[in-house]
């Protein structure tokens, strides 16, 4: 493959965004870059990633706005879940993450804002980590997560996370990783499954509680301390986040407006049909099955 030139690469890929009306333009070069990465430097490629990017958000303000990290409903997220990045990546330079529910108490989990507090660690990170990861790699333990989980998914904004994570984020998933499955896990995987690309579902591996699979593919030492791993406490490594994510608070605050498309200046011929998808909420599991 030839060298790419990776600075002319981002002044082309920022020129044409700045020539599109209906995009934001207040998007720095590190974001840019990304999406530059995970599209392999295809132009293209990096073009419609970015506009479904910011047209699901604007088609998603019950996940994308109204994000505020001192709010109850955010801290109350903080609280019951764990969200961690850890600090060290695989030799390939792939990043790991995990996530969790720490709290067996669905009564205090809300689906939507804890998608909600997803997509602000994930904004966190895409929009301040300089160092950009070939790969992603996370690791969902479902130790805590019972049949009544399935009462508390909101099929719509299940929806537009999936989409919004398989197509609009500039990130390369590489693994995805399910520890201590329960043995009903195919009922839950069942919600997502609709919504799951081929090659996504290819990459997720399920594994059984207690087993040590996973090291397999993720070396245990990367994981925290509970896991046997020497990446430190979950909490030491996830109050580092919280602290990332709170110092963000006014640009989360701001962030409804900066970061808004206007569909009614798109130019003729620029519609992506993907986008289309993201109005359609189903209305029952069984249309889901048919999709």
């Amino acid at each position: 493959m030839p060298e790419v030139d990776t600075s002319r690469e981002l002044e082309v890929f920022k020129d044409w965004l700045h020539k599109q009306p209906h995009l934001p333009h207040v998007v720095d070069d590190i974001l840019l870059l990304r999406f530059l990465t995970c599209c392999r430097f295809s132009l293209d490629r990096a073009k419609r990633t970015i506009d479904l990017f910011f047209t699901i958000r604007a088609n998603a303000p019950d996940l994308f706005c109204k994000r505020d990290p001192w709010s109850s409903e955010i801290q109350r997220v903080f609280e019951i879940t764990d969200m961690l990045p850890l600090p060290q990546r695989t030799k390939e330079n792939y990043q790991v993450f995990i996530y969790r529910l720490n709290n067996p108490n669905l009564d205090l989990f809300n689906f939507v804002d804890a998608v909600k507090t997803f997509f602000m660690l994930a904004d966190t990170r895409i929009t301040e980590n300089h160092d950009i990861p070939k790969g992603e790699i996370p690791i969902f333990d479902a130790a805590n997560v019972s049949l009544r989980f399935i009462g508390k998914v909101n099929l719509s904004a299940l929806r537009k996370y999936m989409m919004y994570t398989q197509e609009a984020m500039p990130i390369r998933l590489k693994q995805v990783h399910v520890i201590n499955a329960p043995s009903y896990i195919n009922k839950i995987y069942g919600l997502c499954k609709p919504f799951l690309k081929t090659e996504v579902a290819k990459l997720i591996q399920f594994h059984e509680p207690n087993a040590d699979t996973l090291y397999k593919d993720v070396p245990q030492e990367l994981l925290p301390t509970e896991f046997g791993g020497k990446a430190g406490s979950i909490e030491s490594i996830k109050r580092v986040w919280i602290k990332k994510i709170e110092a963000k608070r006014d640009w989360f605050l701001a962030n409804d407006k900066l970061w808004a498309i206007d569909e009614s200046r798109r130019p003729s011929g620029n519609h992506d049909d993907r986008a289309d998808k993201v109005k359609e909420l189903p209305g029952s599991f069984r249309s889901l099955a048919l999709d």
